[in-house]
């Protein structure tokens, strides 16, 4: 096969501020996924390229729940075969981006490294994620989120005084440290490449990417602001007034008023002994206020609180269920959560005043069906045809 593939990489055109932009997705696990989700509901044409011989997932979706294939055409291929090297080698000369989320070595092996994509297309972005890094005695190890934020010390820093860390979810270095600075690197490269026509990679690990959210953290540790041990500082349980309580009703309400005039507005609704007031940063008060405001919200329920304290700025919100922050007011007002099918999800993020993004909906017959892919991207009947008998396409 010879040339480059010149249709559109979706069966139906796209809008939003990255309309135009063509992505190449090698599927994997992860925060990859979430990071094509939005790149494809920020308006790029993303192209997934899943293993022909792809076992059962460890979450085996239905369709219409899997926001790991929606906005996506998705093409099945056996890059082990020569043929099917070729053939992603020519999908590349179309595309503006590739991001995929293999140890170090693994596309290198397959043929399909940065240094032979970049002489087919030199304009290309190569965006890499990976848990540490492609070098370091670390890179090529298995991991997880909860991995990748115990190297960066970060679960450290998770949790209670005098208990174990805890797990925030995946959303800190699969999430945030993972897909978020994907994204951030890629379209920082894109860049780049309007002044200078060249394309590079990007490498992005999950631990690096959960440590820079913590930037800020080392900054306040490292000028005698921060305490090394977990539930002792501001932001970590260790201060009252940034702290959960339990309610009348065995539920809960976040108390969030770290400035004095916040916590002030909260003492005075409570309402809390004014001593506290003047004393609202000398710790060895903190003991005593801390007992002060659970006993007091102890005598509420969450909602009756919620009530209370709606109107005013002492930054008090009742924590709310997932099911229950759908059906917020707030997020129904600002039309926060999306339905499509029996799937309610959050909006697309962020918001765009010119070029609003779309949610992404599951593919459809078109974008799953292969000859129905490539005949888009440009391919012959023959030379699908051809394909099919090699063996390359699931």
């Amino acid at each position: 096969m010879t040339g480059s593939p010149t249709g559109a990489g979706a069966s139906t055109e796209k809008t939003g501020p990255l309309a135009g932009l063509k992505v190449i997705e090698i599927a994997g696990l992860g925060p990859l996924p979430l990071a094509a989700l939005m790149l494809s509901e920020m308006g790029a044409e993303v192209l997934r390229i899943e293993r022909a011989d792809a076992g059962q997932p460890l979450l085996n979706l239905p369709e219409e729940y899997d926001l790991d294939r929606h906005g996506r055409s998705v093409l099945k291929l056996d890059l082990k075969r020569p043929a099917g090297t070729e053939l992603l080698l020519r999908l590349a000369a179309w595309a503006d981006l590739l991001v995929e989320g293999f140890r170090p070595g693994v596309m290198e092996r397959l043929g399909l490294g940065p240094d032979i994509l970049l002489q087919h297309n030199p304009a290309l972005i190569y965006g890499r994620l990976t848990g540490f890094g492609q070098d370091g005695p670390l890179s090529g190890r298995a991991g997880h989120d909860i991995t990748y934020l115990a190297y960066a010390g970060l679960l450290h820093a998770i949790g209670r005084k005098d208990a174990p860390p805890v797990p925030p979810l995946n959303l800190v270095a699969d999430q945030g440290g993972g897909a978020m600075m994907l994204i951030t690197g890629v379209l920082a490269a894109l860049f780049q490449r309007s002044r200078t026509g060249k394309g590079q990679v990007v490498d992005a690990s999950m631990i690096e990417g959960a440590s820079m959210l913590a930037a800020p953290i080392h900054a306040y540790m490292a000028a005698g602001l921060w305490s090394d041990r977990r539930g002792e500082n501001l932001l970590d349980s260790g201060a009252p007034f940034y702290e959960t309580y339990e309610t009348a009703d065995a539920r809960h309400i976040a108390v969030g008023c770290l400035e004095p005039r916040f916590f002030a507005e909260f003492a005075r609704l409570l309402p809390l002994a004014g001593h506290f007031v003047g004393s609202q940063y000398d710790k060895s008060s903190w003991p005593a206020m801390r007992a002060a405001i659970a006993g007091r919200v102890r005598e509420k329920t969450r909602d009756e609180w919620a009530e209370l304290f709606a109107a005013s700025d002492a930054c008090v919100a009742p924590v709310l269920s997932l099911v229950e922050a759908r059906n917020h007011p707030h997020n129904r007002a600002r039309q926060s959560f999306v339905t499509s099918g029996r799937l309610e999800r959050p909006a697309p993020a962020p918001r765009f005043s010119q070029d609003p993004a779309a949610a992404a909906a599951a593919p459809t017959a078109a974008d799953r069906e292969t000859a129905s892919i490539l005949a888009r991207l440009g391919f012959s009947r023959e030379e699908i045809a051809a394909l099919a008998l090699a063996g390359v396409l699931g």
